[in-house]
């Protein structure tokens, strides 16, 4: 604080004031205040205080897309068994998938002294978090990784479980077959494609762009993709949905259909298996996700000083009836 009191040309008093959103303050100096407390990286230390009160938080924090989603409500909880068994307690966030937003979170869970971050990332530039972690504080991406920093990741094989559900429809004789994913900027969503690509060399099939669609999943976009893919006499007989919420509006989008196609979801999802035909879906425990990413957090919490690691957890495909519909 004296750093940047000294930078700003004003007493420790006035950026504690500033800090603390005291009244009181010009706002040119609060302007300057700012300005430094940028330049310098620093950032609200709440675990000293509470140090000085004699207490610690004893948190990590967890940085998801939409804890709404089962997905997410599913990692959340898988994290929360690990944090439990560590004594610690997990602050949750949503990015709904805006950097800024991520960004916010995660600078909010360092001014609390968290023991650790786990993060799925929304964007592409994480430069932000590496003064904190040269400080100290461990993080550790999942499902996704940084954008451009080297840190601890954990995965899935999503290019190898969307290569495996192209083999099983073609398996099935399809040769016709669409790939909706959500958008491209997602990195396991451009991973899958990547996985639909190598599927289609390998199983002999020609790619045509003209049977993908990459847009964030809404009624309308699935709608459209459907209406435009799935329909007429070049239609695609097959269709690998990019996660499970492409899936639901797909499902939702075709419940009316004359004639569906076989259909792979990458990712389950409830009910998947009590919907007729069930679905057939490329499967990964998001638990395990969860508690990997999560172990390997607290590994570091505790001292653990090896090279930056990434995990890849496999993925399986689960045969229950759409996907083995023949063209």
């Amino acid at each position: 604080m004296s750093d940047v009191a000294r930078l700003a040309g004003v007493s420790i008093k006035t950026v504690s004031r500033v800090v603390n959103d005291e009244p009181a303050v010009h706002p040119d100096t609060a302007e300057r205040v700012v300005a430094a407390i940028e330049q310098l990286g620093f950032r609200r230390n709440l675990g000293a205080r509470n140090l000085r009160r004699g207490s610690t938080t004893g948190t990590i924090g967890l940085i998801v897309e939409d804890v709404g989603n089962p997905f997410y409500s599913e990692l959340n909880r898988a994290v929360e068994r690990i944090a439990t068994s560590f004594g610690r307690h997990v602050l949750t966030g949503s990015s709904e998938e805006n950097s800024d937003r991520e960004r916010e979170l995660a600078l909010e869970f360092c001014a609390r002294r968290v023991d650790g971050i786990l993060v799925v990332p929304a964007g592409l530039q994480h430069g932000y978090l590496v003064p904190e972690m040269r400080a100290g504080t461990p993080v550790v991406f999942l499902d996704r990784p940084a954008g451009d920093i080297v840190a601890d990741t954990v995965l899935v094989d999503n290019i190898g479980g969307t290569v495996e559900a192209v083999t099983h429809l073609a398996g099935q004789g399809h040769r016709r077959i669409a790939f909706l994913g959500d958008s491209p900027d997602i990195f396991t969503a451009a991973e899958r494609l990547r996985g639909f690509r190598e599927g289609c060399v390998r199983n002999g099939i020609s790619y045509d762009e003209s049977l993908v669609s990459m847009h964030t999943p809404t009624p309308d976009t699935i709608g459209h993709a459907v209406r435009t893919l799935v329909s007429g006499p070049d239609a695609a007989t097959a269709v690998i949905a990019g996660n499970n919420r492409v899936a639901v509006h797909l499902l939702r989008a075709l419940a009316h259909a004359e004639q569906r196609p076989a259909l792979v979801s990458f990712d389950d999802f409830e009910l998947a298996d009590l919907l007729d035909p069930p679905v057939t879906v490329v499967a990964h425990d998001v638990s395990a996700l969860g508690h990997a990413a999560a172990e390997l957090l607290f590994a570091r919490i505790q001292g653990e000083q090896s090279p930056p690691r990434k995990v890849i957890l496999p993925v399986r495909l689960v045969p229950r009836g759409s996907g083995e519909v023949a063209p």
